[in-house]
């Protein structure tokens, strides 16, 4: 995010001209570690199913401190996570059955050490690791797993996205134990994604049990950002140290995690984990430069320096590759009153946001490439369909435009808009069109972007006020309150699992912000490419067949690309820096760049910063 988007033509040269040469440098060096790493293995010392690191066995001690924009976390709870900041640090805590191998994309053993699915595909056995143990030192056992999913989960405690997502013919899962190490999970049909959907975390049943009975509200406010570090219970490799808000989170390593080297001495390595609240992209690198951060994912106007200066720094550059994620425009589909009946969107506005030409007029006046070019400094490309550039189920079929002025000028005027001799845009019944823009305060890029898409639709004659606003507020806007115009955000995806995104496409999903009903509205007044869109999610998760999904997920694809209720932007490559004392570093497009970082440790020979 950018707060100055204007470049030369010569600027624009220079990034044709150089960034690609960059770009691939930086790409070999992450390749190459990755086809080097080995996930850890099952081993079984003394009755305990450990985990163990294939890694180079490395050094106990020191802080990696990393960073986070915005104002932190707005929960500790990993079951009410609503934004990716918090999503973070809870998984940082709690571990679920399964992970995703970050170098080939499998299912791969967490707090499970293993699995057998029936012949019919409904009925999935789950072993878990013997004899390990909670952060308090009691044992993780069967129990724990089913209350999990039985009691939160399926018990619709907190944020309901994962069980929204699990519903299959309009029946839920069912789950049981059979001792304390064996859990059975059952489905209603064969469920595609089912495995994957287990890497959930799971809660520690002794101390998240009075809260689920003290009913949804008590528990949206369990483990905030107030609670004491004693009261967490964690499975994962760190446990909340300290908070302070606007400030940092500060993780210690967990000394009952069940990750062992190749000595069987316990990880993590590191002692601290440590997330830096920088506020905004600018701070961020500032932190870096000063070395007080010692990782940092770069925008594409920092690449070309930091790239230039990495020779003689203490850092190195890995390419990720395109971002998992995406970046689009939405607009406020609502038509529906609040329950004090008014309005969630000013009707006028609404009937201009419903109405696809218009919609479409927005999508054409949209310059991506200049996005890429002045935003991401040519580092990036386009983007058309709400899955990733390196998704295995993208629609290569939907073919990529160029903006295109007079054919959204064209679409307005067949909808009754037309403008004044001033240039200024009226709908038919003589309403300027005016309206906000939001995004998140703080996040430079999006800031930038959102000034360009300010700009293109003021080209059309719309008057748009660009509202940055705090990144919580913002989301209480989306999901909560409805009440907003037009906004520029970006979510978080997978690359290997459309039926991830099934809380933003289902027509009662939680996160539908585009057309967002409350949990007593369920699908009224669903639109009719809504249901569509309802019909893919569920014959996609249905189909076990790769290819026969795939029809599915382009059919989805196809939909949001014509009626554009979001309208994506571009997909940003991932360039990251991290120090050169940290070893056991092998980045990957899935998995990022700690994505081992129970493995990860600092060289003997470097110095250890206090923090």
């Amino acid at each position: 995010m950018l707060l100055c988007v204007i470049a030369l033509f010569c600027k624009a040269c220079i990034v044709r001209d150089v960034q690609p040469k960059i770009t691939s440098e930086v790409k070999t060096s992450a390749s190459d570690l990755a086809l080097s790493y080995s996930m850890p293995k099952n081993v079984t010392i003394n009755g305990i199913d450990y985990l163990q690191s294939q890694a180079p066995v490395g050094i106990f001690g020191g802080t990696l401190v990393s960073s986070t924009i915005g104002e932190g976390p707005k929960t500790f709870n990993p079951f009410n996570c609503k934004d990716n900041t918090s999503a973070i640090m809870s998984g940082v805590m709690y571990d679920g059955l399964f992970t995703t191998n970050p170098v080939t994309g499998e299912v791969a053993p967490k707090l499970a050490k293993g699995y057998t699915i029936s012949p019919d595909g409904k009925v999935y056995t789950i072993y878990l690791r013997q004899g390990i143990r909670w952060s308090d030192g009691k044992p993780i056992t069967a129990d724990d797993v089913v209350f999990t999913w039985q009691n939160i989960i399926f018990g619709g405690m907190g944020d309901t996205s994962t069980r929204d997502s699990l519903v299959i013919n309009g029946k839920l899962p069912t789950v049981r134990k059979y001792g304390d190490n064996v859990v059975v999970f059952s489905t209603p049909e064969p469920y595609a994604p089912f495995l994957r959907m287990l890497s959930a975390p799971i809660a520690p049943k002794h101390v998240f049990y009075d809260a689920v009975q003290k009913g949804n509200a008590y528990f949206d406010s369990f483990l905030s950002t107030n609670a004491k570090p004693k009261d967490f219970v964690v499975s994962g490799a760190f446990k909340l140290k300290e908070y302070v808000p606007a400030q940092r989170v500060v993780f210690e390593r967990n000394p009952n995690y069940y990750e062992i080297n190749a000595k069987n001495q316990k990880l993590p390595y590191l002692d601290k984990l440590v997330y830096l609240i920088v506020g905004d992209l600018n701070n961020e690198v500032l932190k870096f430069e000063a070395k007080e951060l010692d990782v940092i994912s770069l925008q594409g106007s920092k690449v070309a320096r930091y790239k230039s200066l990495e020779s003689h720094s203490d850092f190195k550059l890995y390419n990720l590759g395109p971002d998992t994620g995406t970046m689009y425009i939405s607009m406020n589909l609502n038509n529906r009153k609040n329950d004090k009946g008014k309005y969630y969107v000013n009707p006028i506005k609404q009937k201009w946001f419903s109405d696809l030409n218009f919609r479409t007029a927005v999508d054409y006046a949209v310059d991506r490439k200049s996005m890429v070019l002045n935003i991401a400094n040519g580092i990036g490309e386009p983007l058309f369909t709400p899955e990733s550039l390196n998704s295995i189920y993208l629609n290569k079929k939907l073919k990529p435009y160029d903006k295109n002025l007079d054919k959204a000028k064209a679409l307005l005027k067949k909808s009754g808009f037309r403008t004044d001799k001033k240039g200024r845009l009226f709908d038919k019944d003589g309403h300027r069109v005016e309206f906000d823009l939001y995004t998140n305060a703080g996040n430079t890029e999006r800031e930038a972007i959102g000034v360009m898409v300010k700009q293109d639709l003021e080209d059309l004659g719309m008057k748009v006020n660009f509202k940055p606003i705090e990144f919580n507020s913002l989301v209480n806007k989306l999901v909560s309150t409805f009440d907003w115009d037009m906004v520029i955000m970006g979510l978080t995806g997978s690359p290997l699992e459309p039926n991830g995104g099934k809380n933003v496409w289902l027509s009662d999903g939680r996160l539908h912000m585009f057309n967002m009903r409350t949990p007593q509205e369920g699908k009224i007044g669903i639109l009719p490419w809504e249901r569509e869109l309802d019909e893919m999610f569920d014959k996609g998760a249905l189909a076990t067949k790769f290819e026969d999904r795939k029809v599915y997920y382009d059919k989805y694809q196809e939909i949001v690309y014509t009626q554009k209720p979001m309208i994506y932007i571009y997909s940003p490559i991932r360039i990251v820096a991290i120090r050169n004392k940290f070893k056991n570093i092998y980045p990957t497009s899935l998995g990022g760049l700690t994505h081992n970082i129970e493995e990860i440790y600092i060289n003997k020979g470097s110095k250890i910063q206090g923090h």
